[in-house]
């Protein structure tokens, strides 16, 4: 019996992106929202364009990722609203220090942190701090699996660093190491692969250079057909390398490029001579931008069914 189109959208995974301004893919975005297709709610890298745990685009949420403990990733701070300030520089004027966006989300909304690393410990104690449950900061290193609802999440490497700063510490240890320009040890930096129950297996780079577990892990090992990664160069893989990553390496059936650092569009159309563009141009597989609000639906396969 043929599928009804409500009954086959129920199969797909929906991936809305959570940037600064509705329908364009800005400087500081990288968040995003997945939702599996029994209901299970993950946030990936909350970031500065997350508006706090009201931001009415969240609804619940299961499970918070963070790839490392930078600012623009864990959340050292937070827009004040949708669309404030403008695509190049949004009004993250709502600090969030030592909290961090991710954990006054992941508190607020009684959700899983799932990390990697040393960085469990970090978030249990923030959650202990402020009256949560520690144990809601579950670990998943390299090589295993924890899975939340329909999602099976596991860590990757990625090549980055991964230092926690003083001011998201406090106190006067916080005040050392910002004063003596260290940050503390949260062990290497990750990427993730999630495995949702409609068999799609999803890549989220993280901050990252080239690496050889982008083949052997992320491609051979776990067959990703959707690959988000990010592109911003100089920070993490540029668009050349990222494309090579995608082209040779993994080779999913679709890609979402992230992290671009840019202004990236105007009026949801790529702009000439910018990252996106020339990453969009190198890439050989179906390329979608990560425009803010706007829900994508991908099958197991990765093929993108609504919202491309």
């Amino acid at each position: 019996m043929a599928l009804s189109a409500g009954m086959a959208q129920a199969q797909n995974v929906a991936v809305t992106p959570l940037g600064s301004h509705d329908g364009e893919f800005c400087k500081f975005d990288r968040a995003m929202l997945l939702v599996d297709p029994d209901g299970t709610r993950i946030l990936y890298d909350a970031g500065r364009t997350v508006a706090g745990a009201d931001d009415p685009r969240l609804g619940d949420v299961d499970a918070v990722l963070v790839s490392h403990m930078h600012g623009d990733h864990v959340g050292d701070r937070h827009i004040s609203a949708v669309n404030a300030g403008t695509c190049d520089s949004p009004d993250v004027s709502v600090v969030d220090l030592p909290n961090t966006n991710s954990v006054n989300i992941a508190l607020a909304k009684e959700a899983a942190i799932v990390t990697g690393s040393e960085m469990p410990k970090f978030f249990a104690g923030k959650l202990k701090a402020l009256g949560g449950d520690p144990k809601k900061s579950q670990l998943v290193r390299f090589g295993a699996s924890r899975k939340v609802g329909g999602v099976t999440i596991t860590t990757v490497p990625a090549v980055h660093s991964n230092g926690i700063s003083g001011d998201m510490i406090g106190g006067d240890l916080g005040h050392m190491l910002e004063h003596a320009g260290l940050t503390a040890y949260a062990g290497p930096p990750t990427g993730y692969v999630l495995t949702f129950s409609n068999g799609l297996v999803v890549y989220l780079s993280g901050d990252t250079g080239v690496t050889a577990e982008q083949k052997v892990v992320v491609g051979d090992q776990y067959g990703a057909e959707l690959a988000v990664i990010n592109i911003g160069d100089t920070f993490t893989t540029g668009p050349t390398e990222a494309a090579y990553v995608i082209n040779d390496l993994i080779r999913p059936a679709a890609v979402i490029p992230s992290h671009a650092n840019e202004v990236a569009t105007e009026g949801g159309k790529p702009i000439a001579g910018t990252k996106t563009d020339a990453f969009m141009k190198a890439v050989t597989v179906p390329t979608f931008l990560p425009l803010s609000g706007k829900t994508m639906e991908f099958d197991g396969d990765g093929a993108c069914k609504t919202g491309c």
